[in-house]
């Protein structure tokens, strides 16, 4: 069981620096270099406040067993003060994984339990940081092209480029990351140092999604209440 939250606190706090980091450019340069699209991916990412989509999610590799797959949505506010977000897995089973600000939770439908623990925790967290608005993408990654593998897709309107963090990380080998022509990230690819690759393919990507919200609205979406009866553990 240990493993398998490791696991989901890791792909949350990953993805986040990459989901958030949404471009509206309208054309993308064939010959841009990988080091252009990561400085408008930041610049993007900078001015944004919030970011809704739905993902497709893909997991394998020997310590997996059998591929898993999932899918669902997420949704991320960035303030000033704080930064909140917010995961709900509606397939196969009902995961929610939450960041209010104060709090980190996962709840886990099957197993009846959530747990909860300090969001400050996650401000240790390489790709977390990025994620609050605290990292850089030029000083924490390696900026590279794409492995061979990924260029030779032909698909002319994604550019793919890498990212190695530059201070080894405890679970993440590199990330690639496509952004189609007018500057949506529509697929990442995560490799950690076990050989376990997870994708993700998003749709439905709405930048700055709460900007007209009420901030009551806000603070219900960024909060959970687990069903009478849920184990709570703290940690």
């Amino acid at each position: 069981m240990k493993s398998k939250l490791r696991f989901n606190y890791w792909l949350v706090v990953c993805v986040s620096i990459l989901l958030f980091a949404t471009c509206n450019f309208s054309v993308a340069q064939q010959d841009e270099f990988p080091e252009d699209t990561a400085k408008r991916l930041q610049e993007k990412y900078d001015a944004m406040t919030s970011l809704s989509f739905k993902f497709n999610q893909d997991t394998r590799g020997e310590l997996t067993g059998r591929p898993r797959t999932g899918s669902g949505s997420a949704t991320f506010l960035k303030s000033d003060e704080t930064s909140r977000m917010r995961w709900d897995y509606t397939n196969p089973k009902k995961q929610i994984i939450l960041n209010d600000g104060v709090h980190f939770y996962m709840y886990f439908e099957e197993l009846q339990q959530m747990i909860i623990s300090p969001a400050e925790a996650l401000e240790k967290d390489l790709t977390y940081s990025f994620f609050a608005g605290k990292g850089r993408l030029e000083s924490d990654c390696y900026i590279r092209p794409a492995n061979p593998e990924f260029q030779t897709e032909k698909n002319l309107d994604l550019r793919v480029i890498k990212l190695v963090p530059i201070e080894p990380h405890s679970q993440v080998q590199d990330i690639h990351i496509w952004v189609s022509a007018d500057s949506l990230i529509r697929r990442i690819h995560i490799l950690d140092h076990f050989g376990t690759i997870t994708v993700l393919n998003l749709s439905d990507i709405k930048p700055d999604v709460l900007r007209n919200d009420s901030q009551q609205a806000t603070n219900s979406l960024f909060s959970f209440d687990p069903p009478e009866g849920t184990e709570i553990i703290e940690q």
